[in-house]
Formats: C-alpha cells, sequence, structure tokens
C-alpha cells in the first residue's frame, strides 16, 4: 500500500506542477498581449515605435493571441486528460505518464511559441530599443509571479 500512495503522491503532484506551468505559461504571454502588461506596455509606451516598426508589432501581437489560445487550449485538454487519469488509475501507472508526457509537450509548444514572438518583436527594433526590452524581458522573467 505505501507503494501505492508513493505513486499518487507523484501523480498529483504532476498535476500540480502541471496547472502551476499552465498559470506561469499564460502570465507571459498576456503581459505582452494588448491587454496591459509591462512588456506590451514597453513597447508600445517607452521606444518610440515608428509607425512601420507599430504596424509590424500589431501584425505580430495579432498572429500570437491566435497561435497562444490555440496552444493554451491543447494545455487544457492536456491537464484534462491527467486529472482524468489521476482519477482513474489512483496510480503513476501508463495513462497517468502518457498524459504528463502530452501535459509537457504543450507546456513545450508554448513556451517555444512565446519566445519565438519575444525575438520576432525584438527583431523589429532598432538596437537602442532593442536594448530597453531586452531589460524588461530579463525582469520578466526573474520577476515572481503576481497574482
Amino acid at each position: 500500500m505505501r507503494g501505492l500512495s508513493r505513486y499518487v503522491t507523484v501523480a498529483l503532484v504532476a498535476v500540480v506542477a502541471a496547472l502551476a506551468a499552465l498559470w506561469i505559461a499564460q502570465g507571459l504571454p498576456r503581459e505582452e498581449a494588448a491587454n496591459g502588461g509591462r512588456l506590451h506596455a514597453i513597447m508600445h509606451e517607452q521606444l518610440d515605435l515608428d509607425p512601420g516598426q507599430e504596424k509590424q508589432i500589431h501584425a505580430l501581437e495579432t498572429s500570437f493571441a491566435q497561435k497562444r489560445e490555440t496552444l493554451e487550449a491543447e494545455l487544457a485538454a492536456a491537464n484534462r486528460d491527467l486529472a482524468k487519469a489521476v482519477a482513474n488509475e489512483h496510480a503513476y501507472g501508463p495513462a497517468v505518464e502518457r498524459a504528463v508526457d502530452r501535459s509537457h509537450m504543450a507546456m513545450g509548444e508554448l513556451q517555444k511559441a512565446t519566445l519565438s514572438h519575444v525575438f520576432a518583436m525584438r527583431a523589429i527594433l532598432r538596437p537602442d530599443q532593442a536594448q530597453v526590452y531586452d531589460e524588461a524581458v530579463a525582469e520578466a522573467l526573474t520577476q515572481p509571479a503576481q497574482d
């Protein structure tokens, strides 16, 4: 019985970790979106973008918003599968393992897409703008999560 409780504990920790990762992953993209986060504010209020840069950034933000929505839906579905597997197996069995792997893949894809978006926006900036942006990105990645 002791082995079973250990596997259940591992599975529950995996669920909590997956949910925490979803929450964290949602934080960075949302800060870049038009709903007012720090990176968005820096991009549009402090970097003195020219009209061409504004147009390019807007196109990137629109495209990424759609991609982010798709990836977040996949991550949510993966986490639902993980919750079902934990509830059904009550152990770290094959279904839990598959669900954990799916959740990790979805989290990774969201993180990769987010970083690609960050770098795509950076590529549009002049060197002086990129320096300010780089500092803001580094700060966003090292600050504790906000409630």
